[in-house]
């Protein structure tokens, strides 16, 4: 995702961003009273090593609901990381999958957290993809989540709690790297389920599609730096968007939205897009992958072989092996969402006529 060959270029025009990072270094003030409300208790993680299993978060949501993370400690060894899980009442199940493929290193991590919340189930599910390093997809996978459900109208206005906190992270993790002369950057795409409405926020190339009655529908809309609107944004902050490769903001990144990127923070922004769903009966389940996967599989093929997976962790399993198969040459992580709505036994809707 980034030109290595144009870094030295960003790094000698970087002099005419400090102005522009210096301000925005500055809205610390701003992001330390924004966590005082959140609060600054961090997660306490169990670890385990069998997939599938649950981990317990001791740390609370605003609300005071506890956070149950479903995932185990990110695989190191370059094999293929998958599990699953179930709700307790059986109406989601999950699947996850990630593999280091081509790459010499992992740079793409997930979550899956759920928590019981106002006495609604919420649940999160995230893939975020780093690039130039993987810091900044650790750091949102440790934090991202966790201010979300602290923020104060995280269940009375969902949407604005999702893009303050996006936001928020990102200054958050600009503070954390200032003393390094790292640059990393990520993508975020993730979706938020409280109750029966389902919320997909989106920052940088990764990507959700649902399948709604058999049709595959993105949630998302990839950032690119040749998307019209975005290369509008983009030139009209003062950045270039020019061919190296594939199209890149400065030459360089590949995205045009991103977690991270300090030097090209003034046009690759963290703002996420949001989409706002209802659950009904039409929709089956949710593919949330990396480019990874979406470079080589498009989203018809996607979820036609998830929906023939009666398992999300198998599904999320072959897809992956899918986009090895066709040539990935990225990290490939993937995870699919499967709703299981009741339906009425019509043994029980004759006995509810008699009576």
């Amino acid at each position: 995702m980034v030109c290595n060959s144009c870094l030295r270029t960003v790094i000698v025009q970087a002099g005419n961003f400090r102005r522009f990072t210096k301000r925005r270094v500055e809205l610390n003030d701003i992001g330390r009273s924004f966590n005082a409300t959140l609060g600054a208790t961090y997660l306490l993680n169990r670890t385990f090593t069998t997939t599938g299993k649950m981990m317990v978060d001791t740390g609370a949501s605003a609300k005071g609901g506890l956070i149950i993370d479903m995932l185990p400690e990110k695989d190191d060894d370059g094999g293929y990381a998958t599990g699953g899980w179930k709700s307790e009442d059986g109406k989601l199940s999950c699947g996850y999958s990630s593999f280091r493929g081509k790459r010499a290193s992992m740079e793409d991590f997930y979550d899956v957290k759920t928590s019981k919340i106002d006495g609604q189930i919420v649940c999160l599910f995230g893939i975020f993809d780093g690039h130039g390093g993987s810091r900044a997809a650790e750091f949102l996978k440790e934090h991202l989540f966790v201010n979300l459900t602290r923020h104060p109208q995280f269940m009375t206005d969902t949407k604005f709690a999702i893009s303050e906190t996006y936001q928020q992270t990102d200054m958050d993790f600009l503070e954390s790297e200032k003393d390094t002369y790292r640059d990393d950057g990520s993508t975020a795409s993730t979706a938020v389920l409280v109750g029966n409405h389902l919320y997909v926020a989106n920052v940088g190339d990764s990507r959700t599609v649902t399948s709604k009655a058999g049709k595959a529908i993105p949630l998302s809309e990839d950032h690119k730096p040749n998307r019209s609107d975005e290369r509008k944004r983009i030139e009209s902050a003062g950045g270039v968007v020019m061919w190296a490769g594939t199209w890149r903001v400065g030459g360089v990144l590949a995205m045009s939205r991103a977690f991270g990127n300090r030097m090209l923070k003034q046009f690759v922004v963290a703002e996420p897009e949001i989409q706002d769903q209802v659950i009904d009966e039409e929709f089956e389940l949710l593919v949330l992958a990396s480019d990874g996967l979406w470079d080589v599989v498009p989203n018809e093929d996607a979820v036609s072989l998830a929906r023939t997976e009666e398992e999300p962790e198998a599904a999320a399993r072959k897809l992956t092996e899918m986009a090895f198969t066709r040539g990935s040459a990225d990290n490939i992580t993937c995870i699919v969402v499967k709703f299981h709505h009741q339906k009425t036994d019509p043994a029980d809707l004759k006995h509810d006529q008699k009576e």
